[in-house]
C-alpha cells in the first residue's frame, strides 16, 4: 500500500455539525460533506487504510449503512474482502442474527452465514463510535459467524460517551470530538 499523506489536512473542517438531528439535543456529525470533497476523501481513506492495515485483515466488515462507505473502498485499497452487517431482511440467503440492547431500545444485525471463513481476520468499520453498543454487537455477531475480530476502525469517535470501553478489540479513530 502506498499512500503519501499530503501536507497536514484538518479533516474536521470537512465534517458538518448538524444540531438537533435526528432529534432535539443531538449534535450530528455529518460525513457526507467530507465524502463529497475529493481531496478530503482521498486523505481520509488513506489515513484509515494505514490504520487498518496494521491489523493485517483478511476481510473488512461494514456496519449498515455508513460503515459501508469506508469499508468497501478500504477493502479495495488493502486487497482484502468486504462483507456487510445489515438490518433484518436486507441480506439474501441464510443469515446469522444478533439482537442487542441500546440506550433507547433494541436492535438487530445480520450477516450472511457464509460471509466469514472460520478464523478469518476481520476488522469492523463504522462512521461513528458513540456509546459503543452497535460496535460491540457487531463484534459479537462476527464472532458468532466464526471470525477472529482483530480490530475496529471509525471515522469519528465521541470520546465523552465512552463507547470504546464496551469494545474488547483495539479501536482506531480518524477524528475525535470531546463532546
Amino acid at each position: 500500500m502506498s499512500f503519501k499523506d499530503p501536507a497536514p489536512l484538518d479533516l474536521k473542517q470537512y465534517i458538518r455539525e448538524v444540531p438537533d438531528f435526528p432529534k432535539p439535543g443531538i449534535l450530528f456529525y455529518d460525513i457526507s460533506t467530507l465524502i463529497r470533497n475529493p481531496e478530503a476523501w482521498q486523505v481520509a481513506t488513506g489515513r484509515l487504510a494505514q490504520a487498518v492495515a496494521r491489523f493485517q485483515p483478511d476481510l473488512l466488515a461494514g456496519i449498515e449503512s455508513r460503515g459501508f462507505l469506508t469499508a468497501a473502498p478500504l477493502a479495495t485499497r488493502l486487497g482484502c474482502g468486504f462483507t456487510m452487517l445489515r438490518k433484518p431482511g436486507k441480506l439474501p440467503g441464510k443469515t446469522i442474527a444478533h439482537k442487542y440492547s441500546l440506550e433507547y431500545g433494541e436492535d438487530e444485525l445480520h450477516i450472511q452465514a457464509d460471509a466469514v471463513r472460520p478464523g478469518q481476520r476481520v476488522v469492523v468499520l463504522d462512521d461513528l463510535l458513540a456509546t459503543g453498543g452497535t460496535l460491540a454487537a457487531s463484534i459479537d455477531l462476527l464472532r458468532k459467524a466464526g471470525a477472529e475480530v482483530v480490530g475496529a476502525s471509525v471515522m469519528i469517535e465521541l470520546l465523552a460517551l465512552g463507547g470504546r470501553k464496551k469494545v474488547d478489540v483495539p479501536v482506531t479513530s480518524l477524528l475525535t470530538y470531546e463532546d
